[in-house]
């Protein structure tokens, strides 16, 4: 069942001139980024930022690359999932100190300061993220990881308008294959080695956000049936405003939900299941959790977040708009809750 929500396809500036509200036309989906962000004025509303994860197996790597306007982060994390050990550095640092484009992926992502340098840049065939860093331990780290972006492959690109002075425009990509290596001191992980999948995942954010928000978010990918998967589904942040962000990737093709997807879980035992259906029948999906990454920081002061974000194995059904059904139960993936003040 096609989505009652507009597809638009060409390009579009996300504010009016001035940059003082939503612009009506840039409200609808897209499965290619076209969206301007033209976020001019309105400091401390403003949130621009590019997440990577990347899906390998046993092994779990992401990076932020962030402006939230009062400050810049940026990160590299990982998680050996296997044995629990977890690795990596933030940076909290002055906001001009991190440059995102209006139009994502047109311009370097670069930060090198306080022991983190950081670097990823898109060119026609995908993008490359590169890293180096120090752990706690003093150990030194390194990233190189290339992720394809195979031509006309889709993307869950869409508005969620709260009113005319608070939305936000998320790209969200999924199933996305990853190739490189991670080194930690002695240890060297090989990312998509022969026989072996892993898959990078994109979020772009560029908005105006009210201060106190929640959210849902997850997805994932896999093989089965000769098919590549990719789940995108949210949650909580978008009731109530038309939109959403979710679709199934079959193939590279986006089938887009419509639907607020219904989310069963329990945030204080992250690691139990974590159940998502849509009430219109195309997806029903369990995620088995092996990792909780808990974060809390900021406690109960006017700026903070807190978030359970678990990895595990999604196993379920889904049915695109063309009719192709598919059953899995080996799909990599995460899914989280975050509460933010900001």
């Amino acid at each position: 069942m096609a989505t009652h929500e507009p597809e638009l396809t060409e390009p579009v500036d996300l504010c009016v001139a001035d940059g003082s509200a939503l612009n009506p036309a840039a409200k609808g989906w897209s499965r290619f980024p076209l969206h301007r962000a033209n976020l001019i004025g309105r400091f401390g509303s403003n949130k621009r930022w590019d997440y990577w994860a990347v899906l390998a197996g046993d092994l779990v790597i992401s990076a932020v690359y962030s402006d939230i306007d009062h400050l810049g982060l940026a990160d590299v994390w990982w998680v050996d999932l296997i044995s629990g050990e977890t690795g990596g550095r933030a940076i909290v640092v002055a906001s001009d100190a991190i440059d995102l484009p209006e139009v994502p992926g047109t311009a370097p992502l670069l930060v090198n300061q306080d022991g983190l340098d950081l670097s990823i840049v898109d060119d026609n065939s995908g993008t490359r993220l590169r890293a180096a860093w120090t752990e706690p331990d003093d150990r030194p780290g390194s990233l190189d990881l290339r992720v394809a972006q195979p031509v006309g492959h889709e993307s869950v690109n869409v508005i969620i308008p709260w009113d005319d002075e608070t939305f936000n425009f998320t790209s969200k990509h999924q199933a996305r294959a990853a190739v490189g290596e991670l080194v930690v001191g002695d240890r060297r992980w090989s990312v998509g080695a022969t026989g072996s999948d892993a898959w990078g995942v994109l979020d772009v954010g560029r908005g105006r956000w009210p201060h106190e928000i929640a959210w849902n978010w997850g997805g994932g990918a896999g093989r089965r049936d000769g098919h590549v998967i990719g789940l995108q589904i949210g949650a909580k942040w978008t009731a109530g405003t038309g939109f959403t962000e979710n679709g199934v990737i079959i193939d590279g093709r986006v089938s887009k939900l419509g639907n607020e997807l219904q989310w069963e879980y329990r945030w204080d035992e992250p690691m139990r299941p974590w159940h998502i259906t849509d009430p219109g029948g195309q997806l029903d999906i369990v995620l088995t959790p092996r990792f909780d990454k808990y974060t809390n920081v900021g406690g109960g002061g006017e700026f903070g977040t807190e978030v359970h974000q678990v990895f595990g194995t999604w196993a379920g059904r889904l049915r695109t708009d063309d009719g192709l059904e598919l059953e899995f139960d080996d799909l990599q993936g995460f899914a989280e809750e975050a509460r933010q003040r900001w």
